[in-house]
């Protein structure tokens, strides 16, 4: 078993990608405008927690506080080093805000153990205490503590980060005016290393990061990242089998791998770690953000403003663009998603007209909620353009059915009969066409398709050309009708928009791809087929009968133009995205034998329907 340790620029790289901290600063420097402090905050059971504070040197005026929590270390340390940016955006840095970032309980600085996705204790008592608490005696010393503050404070954060911003809203300190959580994870279970029950192994790298725990603070990594012999991920893991094989890289002393390992089932364990189902009552005015194309977390915030906007009645606003993970916080100048390109300065646009007047509103403005924003900002990502709505899904929609039908058509008639295809887990479909090592996938969100349309174990239903443009708002809806010859499967489904032969490439497009009959995913989902039913109760196929498998596939906001078809793939692999299913029934897949994985027949039947939400 060989380890590296990841090195300082490389590891700086990405807590800079999950903060958000990637964009250039204008030469704008943050030691000249700003002075620093390293405090340790003691939480109400003594625990310190590290903070560094990062004030205006102009003291004519005071400031509010904008709080980021992470997981990601809030270095660099020591009272003489600086952050190259600070804040949300570098228009907040530039206008002067106190910025206050904290490693969280038992990460880098900070004392204590650390929880995964610690589970929230409502009605604390004494000195019990959760990330809500640690938020409020964080934001209750600050306020009394640090000079030149108005009072008011407003917390962010992207990926992780977002998560602790989502949990500020809890049991919130009367001081804490606004809030944007972005990129939030909503439920372990459903972002990030699970998608529907479905393990993905593509994130098996980043265990190490989560897994391995620390005795006492520390200002460097404790933890080692994998060193793959090999360049070419699907061949690595289809190499190393079953999951139980990889136990060799990570043992025992991995708690997240062994977390995973023991809790395939959405049990107790997960249940707990969720935070959107304790989203009700909120005070705090929400601005929450997220990426149409982020591979991470997009049940997540979806979830976040769905769940506070039926059960509370503050200040809720939803921005989605067309970004990957984190891109929002990012100073591209063009936006682009792997080979599709959709504008120039959308997130600058972003950083300055929106996250900067949601936040002055509330934290040095008037905070009435007359922040000229609109309910909803979303990006349609086929005509490259921002919509604003009043609610979402938007008012104007009606449902529509599309069949998998007969002949490979995507059909407003149901069909007769059925396809199939044979899954073989020896030959798994792959989900990128590209031979790389990736340490988390991002480009597959809108790759081509046409390698995998092209395979026997995929199943392809698609449109005509469309005659006017159809707009699809809100989720889609997989309502499968399968069997098997196996005892397990899972089940993927995947929107794509095929271009028309005329579209033209772009600076993006790659060498060996053309954009004319690009077929460009625009939203995809898998199904462990054993949680069709229940997610905590998996069960068994019966061979060879008729089943129901319902998908839900997170919301889209898409035009299909005119000249272009709506097209419909359903497969049952998707490797190393996730991991492989067996297709034998076994009680735990993460204790799966080499002999348990056997090739199967599956079909799909053409009265198995898509329904849609078409914009009106």
């Amino acid at each position: 078993m060989q380890f590296v340790k990841i090195n300082f620029l490389r590891l700086l790289c990405f807590f800079y990608i999950v903060s958000g901290f990637s964009q250039k600063t204008d030469s704008y420097d943050v030691k000249e405008h700003y002075t620093k402090q390293e405090v340790d905050i003691a939480m109400r059971d003594g625990t310190k927690l590290h903070t560094t504070i990062y004030s205006p040197k102009d003291t004519s005026k005071k400031y509010p506080i904008l709080m980021q929590r992470t997981p990601y270390s809030s270095r660099p340390y020591g009272k003489d080093q600086f952050r190259s940016q600070i804040g949300p955006n570098k228009f907040m840095m530039q206008e002067g805000n106190i910025i206050v970032y904290q490693d969280v309980r038992g990460r880098w600085m900070s004392e204590g153990v650390y929880d995964n996705m610690r589970a929230y204790i409502p009605n604390k008592k004494g000195k019990q205490f959760d990330e809500a608490s640690d938020t409020y005696d964080t934001i209750d010393w600050l306020v009394k503590n640090v000079a030149n503050t108005n009072g008011k404070v407003g917390v962010w954060g992207i990926s992780y980060p977002g998560f602790y911003a989502t949990y500020s809203l809890l049991d919130a300190h009367p001081a804490l005016k606004a809030v944007s959580p972005q990129a939030c994870i909503g439920d372990f279970f459903f972002d990030d290393f699970h998608h529907n029950g479905a393990y993905l192994l593509s994130y098996w790298r980043v265990t190490a990061l989560f897994g391995h725990e620390k005795t006492k603070p520390v200002s460097e990594p404790w933890y080692k990242f994998t060193d793959l012999p090999s360049k070419d991920q699907y061949q690595f893991f289809l190499d190393a089998g079953p999951l139980s094989n990889l136990d060799k890289y990570y043992k025992e002393d991995n708690v997240f791998w062994t977390q995973l390992k023991e809790h395939p089932n959405y049990d107790e364990f997960w249940q707990k770690r969720g935070i959107i189902q304790h989203l009700e009552n909120i005070k705090p005015a929400v601005m929450v953000v997220g990426g149409l194309f982020d591979a991470e977390d997009l049940y997540g915030p979806f979830e976040t403003y769905e769940n506070i906007e039926k059960r509370s009645k503050n200040y809720n606003i939803m921005v989605f663009g067309p970004w990957s993970h984190g891109d929002w916080a990012r100073g591209k100048e063009r936006q682009a998603i792997g080979n599709v390109y959709f504008g120039d300065r959308i997130s600058e646009n972003y950083q300055k007209n929106v996250e900067a007047k949601f936040f002055n509103h509330f934290l040095k403005g008037e905070g009435d909620g007359k922040t000229q924003l609109p309910e909803i900002q979303i990006f349609d990502t086929g005509k490259k353009e921002w919509n604003s709505y009043e609610s979402w899904p938007p008012k104007n929609v009606e449902k529509k059915t599309f069949y998998l039908a007969d002949d490979d058509k995507l059909s407003d008639n149901v069909g007769a009969g059925s396809a199939e295809f044979i899954s073989d887990p020896k030959k798994p479909v792959p989900y990128s066409e590209d031979v790389k090592m990736v340490f988390t996938p991002r480009k597959y969100m809108t790759d081509d398709q046409r390698f995998a349309g092209r395979r026997p174990d995929v199943l392809v239903f698609e449109t005509e050309a469309l005659n006017e443009n159809v707009t699809l708002s809100g989720e889609i809806l997989a309502k499968l009708k399968v069997a098997t010859t196996g005892t397990d499967a899972d089940w993927v489904v995947k929107l794509i928009d095929v271009f028309p032969n005329d579209a033209e490439d772009t600076q993006e497009t790659q060498k060996y791809l053309k954009m004319a009959n690009y077929h460009m995913m625009v939203r995809s989902e898998v199904m462990r087929g054993r949680f069709r039913n229940d997610f905590s109760k998996p069960e068994a196929f019966t061979p060879n009968q008729k089943t129901d498998v319902n998908l839900k596939l997170q919301d889209v906001h898409h035009t299909f133009k005119k000249g272009h078809k709506i097209q419909i793939q359903v497969q049952s692999t998707w490797f190393p995205l996730i991991d492989l299913n067996p297709q034998t029934f076994v009680p735990n897949i993460f204790k799966a034998k080499e002999s348990d994985f056997k090739k199967q027949t599956h079909k799909i039947y053409h009265d198995s329907a898509i329904e849609v939400s078409i914009l009106k």
